[in-house]
């Protein structure tokens, strides 16, 4: 039984990761580092404990198990899975894992949180709790890595899971966050798109004034390690020749490595549209909190939460690039 599960989860990431060069180059780079100490909240489904069973057989990550132990092992147990090898923490209920699991945490038991069946409002309260969380100075982020076909190189979105409306000190933030996560990922100068409608600063759009204040705040050193520009469309952030065409001179445009969405509306269309319409195979994880936290949605099959595994796994790296 786990020989054929092995193969259709080889199979299975096989058929994702064709045509997708630069994933595959993430997941192998994962693979040939240490397995990192990961907590999975309340995986008490099929498919949040199948994945984090095999993102652990795979050596990304070493799973601890955080919650119900009798629904874990039920479901273990119904679905064939062997965890005889991993260790469980018992809780009463999903609030009661996510609190755990963020202890484990502020102990230095594990260095990852990987979310399972439970909603993402209620390990987010665990993580933001004012007294025993684990938030840190800036505000928390979502970020895609996308592998494109039809783009030159990976391509990293934010933020499309968390913020619904960022303010302009948000965005500072999660633009930081972003960064910071293309240095682990081994990008030493990542180029910001900062995206709007419009390449123009107009009053009457606001995120095309926060763009033009967000690559101020780049040239007076108040965010570092990136190189920003904005406010860009869309076209003219990942074509040269749209730029050009508008008469855009930047070292950003038609080259971008991370798109700053205007909103969370904004950055999940956009992330969801690279996806579905440009075949597009997306890691996610968020960041700004103490670890990495891998926010796959409750209906991730096996071999997205594998991917986001080995992006968590890179994020949770000691950095070795310098600003």
């Amino acid at each position: 039984m786990e020989a054929l599960a092995a193969g259709r989860l080889k199979e299975e990431l096989d058929a994702a990761l064709t045509q997708h060069p630069r994933m595959q180059l993430l997941l192998e780079r994962a693979l040939r580092s240490e397995a990192v100490k990961t907590a999975i909240v309340h995986p008490v489904t099929f498919n949040s404990l199948s994945g984090a069973l095999a993102a652990h057989n795979l050596g990304l990550i070493e799973a601890i198990l955080v919650g119900p132990k009798e629904r874990i092992t039920q479901c273990a147990a119904e679905n064939n899975l062997d965890i005889s090898a991993l260790v469980i923490h018992d809780s009463e209920h999903s609030h009661h894992s996510a609190e755990v699991a963020v202890s484990l945490v502020r102990q230095g038991a594990v260095n990852a949180l990987m979310k399972g069946g439970l909603s993402t409002d209620e390990l987010l309260g665990a993580v933001l709790d004012k007294v025993n969380g684990i938030r840190t100075e800036r505000r928390i982020s979502h970020v895609f890595y996308l592998d494109i076909p039809l783009y030159h190189k990976a391509l990293l979105v934010t933020d499309a899971a968390i913020n619904i409306q960022p303010s302009l000190r948000d965005k500072k933030d999660i633009v930081a966050n972003a960064i910071d996560l293309a240095h682990h990922i081994g990008i030493a100068c990542p180029k910001v798109a900062i995206l709007s409608a419009v390449e123009k600063v107009n009053p009457d759009i606001p995120s095309t004034i926060e763009a033009a204040a967000l690559c101020k705040m780049a040239d007076r050193k108040q965010i570092m390690g990136g190189l920003l520009d904005g406010p860009l469309a869309f076209d003219n952030a990942i074509n040269r020749e749209a730029a050009l065409e508008k008469g855009i001179e930047s070292e950003v445009a038609g080259d971008a490595d991370i798109l700053l969405a205007p909103d969370l509306e904004a950055g999940n269309i956009l992330a969801k549209q690279l996806m579905y319409l440009g075949n597009a195979l997306a890691a996610g994880v968020l960041v700004g909190a103490r670890v990495p936290i891998i926010l796959t949605s409750r209906a991730e099959k096996t071999a997205g939460r594998i991917l986001s595994c080995a992006l968590a796994q890179a994020a949770a790296q000691p950095l070795t690039i310098s600003i």
